[in-house]
């Protein structure tokens, strides 16, 4: 059985090994977990996945492969009544939740589960009272009641559940999806592996294992170069007009590069880069600084990066006088340029869809100017950019 599970994950493309797939199998064996489905989901996804971004691709599988297993297995939820109560203060009506209050509440609901969790010893399809598939009982999946909680299985269209028990968590840590709260730490962990760079000695265990090894036996320490978090990093920011669809996720992308990089500096733009930039938008007509003194104060050991939807009027970045704030003397164009060629580390990140770019001249004429260098805000756009810019 857990043989053809196994080759389920490698089908789908996630990438188990079979030392993992032993190691769970060793583990099963010593009796790690009790006989639950529950407890065999978390540890097999424990040992299983190494990468959060497959996750969601695990679940699938799992769901698809073990479909109808909770009929022989005890379910045990342990519910809160807080959430339950906030879940419901976001889907009933005023007179629903009065009609609930009278029968009880979220409280009521969720002590008549516990009660049919411990009275049912076995799968129910239909009905209204037990936990089931395809009745009118408030526990169960694929059947109908206007204040339900769904447990397994799939909904039956009505959308009704005022909870969904086995709902997967990890959608959003596919690789190619846009980031989010769910995923950033995925995120951090590449800006991480980015940002470690240094010279002093550490213990390099694998190398210290290996040599005394060949050493018959006898100690042989090894060193490595220890990494410190030595990379400068200049980021330009896009504020404004149709970045304000983006704030969110761009203001996680620079909470994490804040976390992640010691030397950090920081400024904004709009739409496009012209003679003077600014680092407190509240501020940012009477305080700004002049693009050419900033590059004449960072060195070119600076990784720039750029991040924005480079979308505007292809004026703004080609032509004198073409922002949409003010007359400026040069094309954004030429500001572009001269910083490309101060700093030679560099990469835009772009928030908009990918799909999306080639329908905008605006976004392929900054492509152009940035030499491709351009990036999706994803886990593999990210990852791709601080390939490029560890060159």
């Amino acid at each position: 059985m857990l043989i053809s599970f196994f080759l389920n994950l490698k089908e789908a493309k996630v990438p188990v090994s079979v030392r993992e797939f032993l190691t769970l199998l060793e583990a099963l064996k010593s009796d790690v977990i009790a006989p639950s489905i529950d407890e065999f989901y978390q540890l097999s996804r424990m040992t299983l996945i190494k990468d959060e971004q497959y996750f969601d691709r695990f679940d699938q599988v799992f769901g698809n492969y073990f479909k109808g297993v909770e009929q022989i297995i005890a379910l045990s939820p342990d519910i809160p009544v807080d959430w339950l109560e906030k879940k419901l203060q976001r889907v009933l009506s005023e007179e629903e939740k009065a009609a609930l209050q009278k029968l009880g509440g979220p409280e009521a609901l969720k002590k008549r589960l516990e009660e049919l969790l411990k009275e049912q010893k076995e799968w129910h399809g239909g009905g209204n009272k037990w936990i089931g598939a395809g009745g009118s009982s408030p526990f169960g999946h694929s059947g109908y009641h206007p204040e339900g909680i769904r447990i397994g299985g799939e909904s039956a269209g009505n959308r009704t559940a005022i909870k969904v028990w086995e709902a997967r968590e990890f959608k959003d840590y596919d690789s190619n999806l846009a980031l989010g709260t769910r995923n950033i730490k995925v995120a951090l962990r590449r800006l991480r592996r980015f940002a470690r760079q240094g010279s002093a000695l550490e213990l390099d265990l694998d190398k210290t294992i290996r040599s005394t090894a060949a050493n018959a036996g006898m100690l042989d320490i090894q060193m490595r170069p220890e990494r410190h978090n030595q990379v400068k990093v200049l980021l330009l920011m896009d504020v404004g007009g149709s970045m304000d669809d983006h704030i969110q996720r761009i203001g996680e992308l620079f909470s994490a590069a804040k976390a992640e990089f010691k030397h950090l500096e920081h400024y904004y733009f709009h739409n496009c880069v012209y003679e003077n930039l600014w680092q407190s938008n509240r501020r940012r007509r009477d305080q700004v600084t002049a693009t050419q003194d900033i590059i004449n104060k960072y060195g070119p050991d600076y990784k720039l990066i750029f991040v924005g939807d480079a979308t505007m009027s292809p004026y703004e970045i080609l032509s004198p006088n073409g922002s949409v704030e003010y007359n400026n003397k040069e094309a954004g164009a030429v500001w572009i340029n001269r910083l490309l060629g101060h700093f030679p580390h560099f990469a835009w990140l772009n928030p908009e869809p990918e799909s999306i770019w080639e329908y905008r001249q605006s976004i392929d004429i900054m492509k152009n100017l940035m030499k491709d260098r351009m990036y999706p805000v994803t886990l593999n756009g990210l990852e791709a950019a601080m390939r490029q810019l560890s060159k």
